[in-house]
């Protein structure tokens, strides 16, 4: 299958991502950014202060004429550590919030995609985005970038110190910059391509994880665990391979780096004797600029070593803001049902162009009546429930609700009307109040009582320690997975659309499990209109018809008695289903 990989946004947009993002606390920046200024000059003072102790200790004069610089020495080195810690922490808060809203942004968008989108350009990507991606984003935030930036405004403003001190010095410490510049620009215009390879061999090897273990059972019933193995070997020997790549450019950068160093420092000590030897500066002067250009070594080494950092965030930012800038599908603005009837007309679909799942499916469901879909495996039965559910778009044909097209109404408005319970339930982290209330937040806890004592869950859900206060999810109680699809049905309670689908909510409960669930399932939906794919023929059984499925296609319509006493196809996979049991 070929992916539709998801954007990537170039460095002006991602730039202005960011910006949108630091934007709420621009006085924060800006406060920020007039720290680092005051410990940048704080620093450029310790430089000159000693070279006067120099010229002092050579004119050999009294001690008392040592307490002024070792007073202003002092007071720089305290100035200058006290604004470095206010200014990085104000940079720090800064940063933590932009982040938090870049990621809120990019998962915001994400979650308003089309489901059929994300899964175009690949589950893996997606993680690889909003776990690898957002992780170097935050790492050049909170220590790169203010880093980054500290050393930057050292280096302007040391140059500006030397030229004060003496052009002559500033001249000679310029021998360094044509090694320097050269390094740069080499670095910056080759490794932007080999972060953003290596960030897309990192989304391919997440994307092979994805798959493999999401098929974990299928993969181990069909011995399939060393191809997979094999797959996942390949796509992770690239990514290493693609990072092993931008690694040896980086030693290539390094070594310009420190002939660099080397070339300059010889410069200005070479200038330095000589304007000491035919009197032009001191010998106090000639150490100040000694130690302005010394002290330039660690943030200019920063800076370029930095580059590595920072084009590997830059490719990472691009990938969170070619996410963020996707635009969401415009609802057509279709007015809100009439009535809780479903409406399937010559309805196709196709995952791949040109390979259809579903031929011309047509089928009425009338308000209350709840219509069961069975079929062997891929007949296209919970393709069909996603595309009820507007979780999916028809490749052709049309989908109705009371008179409204499903594409039309919008994903707000059709979750008023329609919800969907799927046999793989999420239990999110929280109290089990907090899971019950994503379907109706302003729920009472009696109503939250009820729509348990709907679904049979109350007893248990009271008797766990602290009743629905209890953390469940990651990091809390384990629920057993009947217990977490009964607070699915639970929340389907809460929700009060009028129309349920439910792809195989009782599949993975087991016999024992299935009944229970059956049992709250039918409380569940009294009243509403209801597609139930079912995987057991005991929920078919009791709809109130039954609709079979073949290679994507309706073979068989009517009553489940009916049908069971006939000669059809859903007549053999009851009597299959009844020997079975």
């Amino acid at each position: 299958m070929t992916l539709l990989a998801l954007p990537v946004a170039t460095a002006a947009q991602a730039r202005r991502q960011l910006a949108t993002a630091i934007r709420p606390d621009r006085r924060g920046a800006v406060l920020a950014m007039l720290l680092l200024v005051a410990t940048t000059v704080s620093g450029l003072v310790v430089p000159p202060v000693l070279g006067r102790l120099v010229d002092v200790a050579q004119a050999g004069g009294p001690r008392t004429y040592l307490t002024a610089p070792l007073v202003v020495l002092a007071v720089a080195v305290v100035g200058q550590g006290l604004f470095a810690a206010l200014g990085l922490a104000m940079l720090t808060r800064v940063g933590e919030g932009a982040l938090a809203r870049l990621r809120e942004s990019v998962l915001d968008r994400a979650l308003g995609l089309p489901q059929e989108r994300l899964e175009q350009g690949g589950t893996g990507d997606l993680v690889s985005r909003v776990g690898d991606d957002v992780d170097r984003v935050s790492d050049a935030l909170r220590q790169g970038f203010p880093e980054f930036l500290f050393s930057g405004l050292t280096v302007a403003l040391t140059i500006v110190g030397l030229g004060v001190l003496d052009w002559r010095f500033a001249l000679a410490g310029l021998a360094a910059v044509p090694f320097q510049v050269m390094a740069g620009r080499l670095y910056v215009k080759v490794s932007p391509p080999l972060y953003a390879a290596a960030r897309r061999a990192e989304g391919e090897r997440s994307q092979q994880l994805v798959e493999t273990l999401g098929g974990l059972r299928t993969v181990q019933a069909l011995l399939l665990g060393p191809r997979h193995l094999d797959r996942v070997a390949v796509r992770s020997e690239a990514a290493r391979r693609a990072h092993l790549h931008a690694v040896d450019r980086s030693a290539w950068f390094f070594c310009r780096i420190h002939l660099g160093e080397l070339t300059g420092t010889a410069a200005v000590l070479v200038a330095g004797a000589v304007l000491v030897g035919n009197g032009s500066a001191t010998l106090g002067e000639a150490t100040a600029a000694a130690l302005y250009f010394i002290r330039l070594f660690d943030p200019i080494s920063a800076l370029l070593t930095l580059l590595d950092e920072v084009q590997s965030a830059t490719a990472s930012l691009a990938r969170l803001a070619g996410v963020a800038m996707l635009e969401e599908p415009e609802p057509e603005g279709a007015p809100a049902p009439a009535a809780p009837v479903l409406r399937l007309r010559d309805v196709r679909f196709s995952y791949l162009e040109g390979d259809e799942v579903l031929h011309g499916v047509d089928l009425d469901v009338a308000a209350g009546e709840h219509v069961a879909v069975v079929g062997s495996s891929g007949a296209g039965k919970t393709t069909l429930a996603a595309l009820v559910a507007g979780i999916h778009t028809p490749s052709g044909g049309t989908i109705e609700i009371g008179g409204s097209s499903v594409a039309a109404l919008g994903r707000e408005e059709l979750a008023r009307h329609v919800t969907l319970v799927s046999q793989e339930v999420h239990v999110f982290a929280g109290t089990v109040a907090d899971d019950l209330r994503l379907a109706r937040p302003d729920a009472t806890d009696d109503d939250l009582a009820a729509a348990l004592g709907v679904v049979d869950a109350l007893g248990w859900a009271r008797a766990l320690p602290d009743g629905l206060a209890t953390r469940v999810g990651s990091g809390g109680a384990t629920l057993t997975p009947v217990q977490a699809q009964q607070l699915a049905l639970a929340r389907l309670v809460l929700r009060g659309a009028d129309v349920a689908v439910l792809d195989e909510a009782t599949a993975e409960a087991g016999s024992a499990g299935a009944r229970v669930l059956e049992s709250g399932m039918r409380r569940a939906l009294e009243g509403r209109t209801a597609l139930l794919v079912a995987h057991r023929l005991t929920t078919a059984a009791e709809a109130d018809r039954v609709v079979v499925l073949e290679q994507g296609r309706v073979v068989e319509v009517g009553p489940p008695a009916e049908l069971a006493a006939g000669d059809g196809p859903y007549a053999r996979l009851w009597a299959a289903w009844s020997a079975s049991r």
